[in-house]
């Protein structure tokens, strides 16, 4: 049927501008609840809707198959009922246009440069001019999304046209599940990614999503703890709180142990890993060595031999602790001392070499 635009007088065929919305609809909403590549869409037959019986309840669920595409890994997939609707409509249009069935058509595939067997393709139409039927093409899948975006009026910030890819509903896809609870390497399977790395990339998770998210988390987790683990301390227990951090203070600096923890050092700070030493303490932690070394010599002289083990492992440990101490204070010094860098800018001189532009001043 052709109708004509009043405002261009240009002659349009409602029946394909119906047969394009339809199909660019179809593409869209199988790529967005599926999440699979536009090779895997396009490979899609009538024989890939399988069904599984659940062994626990019995229950009959229906499941969409996915041949081997870029990880040559099969797998399957459950169908939303969102994506049994898209399906049905599919089916029952061809159906409808030839005859009750579906036909078999044979679809070429480009990167492996071969004509594969004539199957019942989901994703097959009537080609405008020649009136054949054929699996649609990539490259129809472009222009039928570009034609969607363009029609729908959807700009970026500068008033352009977005442009998607078939690919983005993947990212998509991702994006909602991930959010929606599902478990990132669960995700994965569904994706046919042999790495959760490769799907961590797809993500695209905002910061107000990480705050909801996180907030429910901590609502979920506090609901299931005893509720007198979030009442109001006692002043007592202020009491002890603060006094516990009075009770770190020491002679070379400070104890990190946890509050509510003993000391397990028995209160040998110069040994404990915890003791985190004040720079101004320095000289302090420098006589502490060397009075620890006159005291292994005594011990020696008197034949304390046990008294010589403990004051070695204390004398190791103060060592230690004035190692890590100076490499702490020049690192503090070197970062206040640090100023502008002078970079020489090279430009591209004789072939084979370089030359500079001059000095640019670029602060760390």
């Amino acid at each position: 049927m052709l109708i004509e635009r009043v405002d261009t007088r240009d002659q349009v065929s409602l029946t394909h501008a119906e047969d394009e919305a339809f199909w660019a609809w179809a593409i869209v909403e199988t790529l967005r609840h599926t999440g699979i590549r536009i090779e895997e869409l396009l490979e899609l037959t009538h024989l890939a809707l399988v069904q599984y019986r659940l062994p626990d309840t019995g229950e009959v669920v229906p499941m969409l198959q996915i041949v081997p595409s870029k990880s040559n890994e099969e797998r399957v997939l459950l169908v939303s009922p969102e994506l049994a609707s898209v399906l049905a409509s599919i089916i029952t249009r061809l159906r409808t246009r030839h005859g009750g069935h579906i036909p078999t058509v044979s679809r070429y595939d480009p990167h492996e440069k071969i004509t594969g067997p004539a199957l019942p393709h989901l994703f097959q139409r009537i080609t405008r001019y020649s009136w054949n039927t054929s699996v649609i093409s990539a490259n129809g899948v472009y222009k039928l999304l570009q034609l969607v975006v363009g029609q729908s009026g959807i700009t970026d910030d500068m008033g352009q046209p977005l442009r998607y890819a078939p690919h983005d509903f993947r990212r998509i896809f991702t994006t909602d599940a991930v959010i929606g609870g599902l478990p990132v390497h669960i995700a994965a399977k569904l994706l046919g990614h042999r790495h959760i790395s490769t799907t961590e990339s797809y993500l695209a998770v905002f910061q107000d999503e990480l705050v909801r998210t996180c907030r429910a988390f901590l609502d979920k987790r506090r609901a299931l703890r005893p509720g007198e683990e979030y009442r109001e301390p006692t002043d007592a227990e202020w009491n002890e709180f603060h006094q516990h951090f009075h009770l770190r203070k020491l002679e070379l600096g400070d104890c990190g142990r946890p509050y509510g923890s003993p000391c397990q050092h028995e209160h040998a700070c110069i040994r404990c890993p915890m003791l985190r030493v004040n720079p101004k303490q320095r000289g302090q932690l420098v006589e502490i060595v060397h009075n620890l070394g006159e005291r292994i010599q005594e011990a020696k002289l008197n034949g304390w031999l046990g008294e010589v083990q403990g004051l070695n492992t204390s004398l190791e440990a103060a060592k230690k602790k004035l190692v890590s101490l100076d490499r702490s204070i020049r690192r503090n010094q070197s970062s206040k001392d640090t100023g502008p860098t002078l970079l020489g800018i090279p430009t591209i001189g004789q072939p084979g070499t370089l030359t500079s532009e001059g000095p640019r001043t670029v602060s760390e």
